[in-house]
């Protein structure tokens, strides 16, 4: 196993917005990640990057969908734009507020926040910086918000700061974290934040390579989540893979705490974290969506993902991973040119056995002569790991989906795994970035055998007043 000491520099330490129901008074906030207003269900958050904002196009929102026992509905939302009382900044063209989202309590009160990424905003007379902002949530759901910091080397840098965020307790001391990352510049924020936005401290890491992707979660059972940020270079462009790990040092140089495992035969792009072998210790899942070709050997015409499963050093980079694709025995349909399977992975309990499943998106699948309407697969977790066996797969064109396969829908292009009722199974929310020209997004519920189309919903940009392109769906926050 090849780890070496990261070597980073230390730093400092008018959107619609839809009242919800208080909890009530006596009624503790649940505390669950995710779990915006407190009331015990988990909720979703939905970027529409491309949404016009009054007369200012491509600004960008953030749709909340709230958790019931009844899961989600346009009925109980909240959208939130740079507009948006309380929210840092003003709606600009081409801000793509809402580029990039991640959930957890910044704050300690019990309420889950929200960090949402705005990767084309300007800061002062520089163009395409990005920023990324808290949206702080509470008994009535999301509202107001703080900016993060950013420093100097920041400003410096053009491409997207915030293209990627990622959440978690990184040091393993209760306390949530947050890492913000776009181009070669990556941010760690410590928790817990104040309501201004200042972090305990912040370090800035300049060697996880030219970046616009973040993995996080726990792969040591130790209690702190490790960090795995995927680039690509010249001599590999199947993806760089090493996971960062709390390793403390000196106490007064918290910037040298985390150490850096290379995973030299492992490749992919996206990737989501989970327990999926039902061991104690997450698994990394990697989606390898880009076929092989000269300067990419690596992969499977239409795309895989790869599973290396953690352990209490981490996953052992020596390892045979399981590897499935769309001609894997028992995974619908079958590999093909730009299907881009693995393009989006999401990780959760789907049936409530206790063991993750995987969710794959395949937003460029064809179905009949519909091109690029998309597709997801669910692949089950199990004691020996993932299995291709019993893998179902879900389309426009399913019986029970909602809409139909159309060319271009990108059915697929982000997927989330997220128990919305509260019946202990992962409901899959998926989204079609480029339906009907401005994005719409579809609910599957979990039950014991899996997801069931019965009460499938849908929830276009139309129907939640978005106006403009919208590119609703394109991200959904994890």
């Amino acid at each position: 196993m090849r780890k070496r000491t990261l070597l980073t520099v230390a730093t400092l330490t008018t959107g619609l917005l839809t009242a919800l129901p208080a909890t009530t008074a006596t009624a503790a906030p649940s505390g669950l990640p995710g779990d915006f207003n407190g009331d015990g269900y988990r909720d979703v958050a939905i970027g529409a990057i491309s949404a016009n904002v009054g007369s200012v196009r491509n600004a960008g929102a953030v749709v909340v969908l709230y958790g019931s026992a009844s899961g989600v509905s346009a009925a109980k939302k909240t959208v939130i734009t740079q507009n948006s009382t309380g929210v840092p900044g003003a709606a600009e063209d081409g801000d793509r507020f809402g580029g990039s989202l991640a959930a957890g309590d910044l704050d300690a009160d019990g309420y889950a926040d929200l960090v949402v990424g705005a990767p084309n905003e300007s800061v002062g007379d520089r163009d395409g910086i990005g920023t990324a902002t808290i949206i702080w949530g509470g008994r009535s759901g999301l509202t107001g918000g703080s900016s993060l910091p950013q420093s100097s080397a920041e400003l410096s840098e053009w491409g997207g700061y915030s293209s990627a965020i990622a959440t978690g307790d990184f040091n393993g001391d209760g306390k949530t974290d947050v890492t913000v990352t776009g181009q070669s510049y990556t941010g760690v924020y410590r928790g817990p934040f104040t309501r201004t936005g200042t972090p305990v401290n912040r370090t800035g890491v300049y060697e996880v390579g030219t970046t616009y992707e973040v993995i996080a979660g726990d792969l040591t059972g130790d209690g702190a989540a490790e960090r795995v940020y995927p680039y690509t270079v010249s001599g590999d462009h199947g993806g760089v893979i090493g996971y960062l790990g709390y390793d403390p040092g000196d106490e007064s140089h918290p910037e040298s705490d985390y150490a850096l495992t290379d995973l030299p035969n492992a490749d992919g792009h996206q990737g989501a974290v989970g327990d999926i072998n039902g061991d104690g210790y997450g698994d990394l899942v990697l989606g390898d969506h880009e076929d092989p070709r000269g300067d990419k050997p690596t992969g499977h015409k239409g795309g895989q993902i790869s599973v290396w499963y953690g352990g209490p050093d981490g996953p052992d980079p020596e390892q045979k991973p399981t590897v499935i694709h769309q001609d894997t025995a028992g995974v619908p349909g079958a590999g093909e040119t730009d299907d881009l399977f693995g393009s989006a992975v999401a990780v959760g309990d789907v049936n409530g056995d206790t063991f993750a499943d995987v969710a794959v998106g395949a937003f460029g699948e064809d179905n009949g002569t519909a091109k690029d309407s998309g597709s997801v697969t669910i692949l089950f977790g199990s004691a020996s790991g993932l299995k291709g066996s019993g893998a179902t797969s879900y389309t426009q064109n399913t019986a029970g989906v909602p809409g139909s396969s159309e060319t271009g829908d990108g059915f697929g292009i982000s997927i989330r795994l997220v128990d919305l009722d509260k019946n202990g199974k992962a409901e899959l929310v998926t989204g079609a970035g480029y339906e009907n020209g401005y994005g719409a997004v579809t609910v599957l519920r979990g039950t014991s055998t899996g997801l069931t189309t019965t009460g499938a919903k849908f929830l276009s940009a139309r129907d939640l007043t978005l106006k403009g392109g919208a590119d609703f769906g394109w991200v959904i926050g994890q």
